[in-house]
């Protein structure tokens, strides 16, 4: 659909532009169609049972219905199990594709399968499904309820967000990326300073930055409360999805004139690796500050940095020396198509062998549910994206963040180290 835009306008308003057939700008309230809807085994079973109470006979579009079981697996309990089993009898009822334990976290299963591509709006019944924004779509989570409303009319009612553009510059230091950069913006934007507003990653940092790096942007952008998180689609995005899914490149970005919410610059040539604190997000340090803190337990995985580039660097520190064996290491590829490419760069039997625990693709102590969990007193320095007390067990626990490279860094003398050091 051609649209003449009147006034400058972002890369959401667009989006949601070509969804409405005319212009739409910030703060307005739409009706828009979803290109895509997915659901998991934590919180599928509620929205089936919204869209039954709505009267929901048949799902508005069983090909873009996206199924899969990723946070409880295997089942680790019997109401673990019971939601198995009840959306496996949805999905065959429906005829909807469903993935179910086999594929990994739903987030990098979406994403590799092209499920999800610029212009497109993408919905999931899971906080962390702005990653996708990474494709240059408008992804965004929302409750079971809405889920519910989506699964029956194929659509949902959406206040257009304001955006805040942020323009990232310069070189990576070594040993330093992606997550650091995530952690430091959290950190600089607060972990409200973002509600219901889509950041937009720009400038030649992320213009050089893999889809790996992207996603890792992305995915923690509602750790900020923003509603979504986007890069606009360039050369990387349609080389990525070209195997994945048919579709011609076309352009897709803010205009000059944009009106911005917001605009924040950083500067990454002097960026250090960054570890957030116990009990938030957005309490980032350079890891120099809390270098020597003893820690149990060590995970590199999650649908921030379980892909093959996040192993790979960890396996690069780790060389060919072995985990403290004063330290729990637990290593979780986020598919399985990462999973295999782990395993066929000998990734997969370097860190077996280095004394870590390799668990098959799934959301693993991410969620606090499954497996992996911490005692109270207990330290955790993970890769994932959340560091809320209890998140990983125990609530006299302590968790914290950062990056592949400082978490295997860590792992090695079982305290939090700078990777640069190693």
């Amino acid at each position: 659909m051609l649209l003449i835009y009147i006034m400058g306008m972002t890369l959401v308003e667009k989006i949601f532009s070509r969804k409405c057939g005319r212009e739409v700008q910030a703060g307005e309230v739409v009706m828009a169609s979803v290109d895509a809807a997915m659901i998991h085994d934590i919180t599928g079973p509620l929205a089936v049972q919204k869209f039954r109470e709505m009267g929901g006979k048949s799902v508005f579009d069983r090909n873009r219905v996206i199924l899969l079981f990723d946070h409880q697996i295997p089942a680790d309990s019997i109401p673990a199990a019971e939601n198995h089993v009840f959306l496996r009898r949805f999905a065959a009822e429906q005829k909807i594709h469903n993935d179910d334990i086999r594929e990994g976290i739903c987030h990098q299963v979406v994403m590799e399968k092209g499920k999800a591509g610029p212009g497109e709006i993408v919905v999931g019944a899971d906080s962390h499904t702005c990653m996708y924004g990474a494709s240059g779509a408008f992804a965004t989570g929302i409750g079971s309820t809405d889920m519910g409303f989506v699964l029956k009319f194929g659509a949902l009612y959406f206040r257009v967000p304001d955006t805040i553009r942020l323009t990232v510059k310069g070189l990576f230091p070594e040993r330093v990326g992606a997550k650091d950069l995530i952690l430091a913006i959290a950190s600089d934007i607060g972990a409200d300073g973002a509600t219901y507003h889509a950041l937009e990653f720009t400038g030649d940092t992320m213009a050089r930055m893999e889809m790996a790096g992207r996603m890792t942007c992305c995915n923690m952008a509602v750790e900020m409360g923003a509603k979504v998180g986007i890069v606009p689609p360039d050369e990387v995005t349609w080389d990525y999805l070209k195997p994945r899914r048919k579709i011609d490149p076309f352009p897709l970005s803010s205009d000059k004139d944009a009106l911005f919410a917001g605009e924040r610059s950083y500067d990454v040539s002097n960026l250090a690796p960054q570890v957030a604190t116990p009990h938030n997000v957005d309490q980032g340090v350079d890891v120099t500050k809390v270098a020597g803190t003893k820690v149990d337990q060590v995970f590199i995985g999650s649908c921030t940095n379980g892909r093959f580039e996040d192993l790979k660097e960890a396996a690069e520190v780790l060389g060919d020396r072995a985990f403290s064996d004063r330290v729990r290491v637990i290593v979780i590829p986020a598919s399985r198509r990462e999973y295999l490419k782990a395993l066929q760069a000998g990734l997969i039997e370097r860190f077996v062998s280095a004394g870590a625990l390799v668990e098959a693709p799934c959301c693993g102590p991410c969620m606090g549910g499954a497996f992996g969990l911490l005692a109270p007193g207990e330290v955790s320095l993970s890769t994932s994206n959340r560091n809320f007390r209890g998140r990983q067990g125990s609530t006299d626990a302590s968790v914290y963040l950062c990056s592949p490279a400082t978490a295997a860094a860590s792992a090695l003398f079982g305290e939090i180290t700078d990777p640069r050091e190693v």
